[in-house]
């Protein structure tokens, strides 16, 4: 009966998991590479809204009460899963941005982080907006049921990166 004889030598993990870190980090730069480019002109780069002139008819814009030009927008609104959205808690509820961030990215929003807002007693819920994310920023407001829509005074809690969009849960 012949018996089974044990490796002389072990395997060599350290070399196929250096093998693996590499062509991971191979995908990742081509990924990269291949999406990056986009990525960063749509996030430092945003279309401009159209400018008004004063011969221009103007109209109330529904979610924000504001005045805009008659003219319908000429760059079509960005879809849902190329913006940043930061949903702050302003309510107080425990766990409410959470909740909310995992919502809209179901809806299809590419990128949705919670964290609490500075205060707690915001009566109703905001969606703030970037300049040129105006419309954007109105779908928000249907999509969460957020009544006021206001543009970004630049008061974001320390480390929240540069969203597109802020949505202040409100009670």
């Amino acid at each position: 009966m012949e018996h089974v004889q044990p490796l002389q030598r072990s395997f060599p993990w350290r070399a196929a998991a250096l093998v693996a870190v590499v062509l991971a980090t191979a995908e990742l730069a081509a990924l990269v590479a291949l999406d990056g480019g986009r990525l960063y002109h749509a996030l430092h780069h945003p279309a401009a809204p159209p400018a008004v002139t004063g011969t221009e008819q103007t109209r109330p814009v529904a979610a924000t009460g504001r005045v805009s030009s008659g003219q319908a927008p000429t760059t079509p609104v960005r879809p849902r899963s190329r913006i940043s959205v930061l949903v702050l808690n302003g309510d107080g509820i425990s766990g409410a941005a959470g909740a909310e961030a995992t919502r809209l990215l179901a809806h299809g929003y590419g990128h949705a982080r919670a964290a609490n807002a500075a205060e707690t007693n915001y009566a109703r819920s905001v969606v703030l907006f970037r300049p040129g994310w105006e419309r954007e920023a109105e779908r928000l407001a249907r999509d969460a049921r957020a009544k006021v829509v206001s543009p970004l005074d630049g008061r974001l809690p320390a480390g929240s990166g540069h969203p597109e969009l802020v949505l202040i849960l409100g009670r």
